[in-house]
């Protein structure tokens, strides 16, 4: 039952093609950017082992001859504290009922955590359609904890449409999850073309890669208080890729942590950033970065909006 009628069928597909949207849900940091970006043997989505990196809805696309899977990966489901954090939980509500089949990725390592519960009443609330428990981080299971902790999943979502252990670090047993997914798709079109993996700009996913190696760098309240904004993107007639992107932070004390001593931070973010951004356009990279300070911007709903980051 696939709701995004806004798309058309861009190919003729053979006979019993299948198709459809697959919204990854679940708790911050269980693995959906992973899980998604394993599947499509590309980084589409950022990743790094701090809570609620993913703030937008993310599409990968992963096409074979006989299926088209659209993935939609999601903010983290929490309990919001600021106006980002209510658009953010906004943002993950609202690809459930547009699904066709739901992921419900969590920590298998751990015993079901309130948010998890949240989550499951959201999705029993919000959509009929299938949906697969993920049972993440297998490998930080302990053998004698397995059947307690894979019961108490299941007892979260007792009509489940089947379930998997899985490692996505690793892509243990994702080869399995596919394969439900897919049986689980209705037969449908091709809503992208065969060699499209995402529906991000290379704009947009240039700021997400600043913003990852500044997850990666720095620690306490920093990154989580930024946004990055690319301002310009072209290539220059040498052949050479210049982007200019604006890092936005709350208070002075950040945008100098960012900085550095000597700009010693900023260059070393912008040394990783371009490396990553390099791979992504296959040539050469000039990025300049500039860090401003706009007050309290995660609580404010119209700059929230102007960062980029809208529930709809």
């Amino acid at each position: 039952m696939t709701t995004e009628n806004e798309f058309y069928d861009l190919e003729a597909v053979p006979p019993g093609h299948k198709s459809g949207f697959v919204a990854v849900i679940g708790r911050p940091n269980v693995g959906k950017s992973t899980l998604m970006n394993q599947f499509l043997g590309h980084k589409v989505a950022i990743v790094s082992p701090k809570p609620q990196t993913t703030r937008t809805r993310i599409r990968g696309i992963l096409t074979r001859e006989t299926y088209q899977i659209i993935f939609i990966d999601t903010p983290g489901l929490h309990k919001p504290f600021h106006k980002l954090g209510e658009v953010m939980v906004a943002t993950a509500a609202r690809a459930i009922p547009g699904s066709d089949v739901i992921l419900f990725v969590v920590d298998v390592s751990v015993l079901p955590r309130e948010e998890d519960r949240m989550i499951a009443r959201m999705i029993r609330e919000r959509t009929q359609n299938p949906v697969i428990l993920v049972l993440n981080k297998m490998d930080l299971l302990p053998p004698d904890r397995v059947k307690s902790h894979t019961e108490a999943y299941w007892e979260l979502m007792p009509d489940h449409a089947g379930w998997m252990m899985t490692v996505a670090t690793e892509a243990v047993n994702l080869d399995k999850l596919l394969e439900m997914i897919v049986e689980h798709l209705p037969e449908g079109p091709r809503y992208y073309p065969s060699d499209q993996i995402t529906d991000q700009t290379e704009r947009e996913i240039a700021a997400e890669l600043i913003r990852e190696q500044i997850l990666r760098l720095t620690r306490d309240e920093v990154p989580h208080s930024v946004a990055v904004l690319v301002e310009e993107f072209q290539e220059r007639e040498n052949g050479v890729v210049y982007i200019a992107a604006n890092i936005y932070v709350e208070r002075e004390s950040q945008k100098g942590i960012l900085i550095g001593k000597g700009g010693r931070m900023l260059r070393r973010i912008g040394t990783a950033a371009r490396q990553e951004i390099e791979r992504m356009v296959g040539g050469r990279v000039y990025l300049d970065l500039w860090v401003k300070v706009s007050k309290n911007w995660r609580k404010d709903l119209a700059r929230i909006r102007w960062m980029g980051y809208r529930p709809d």
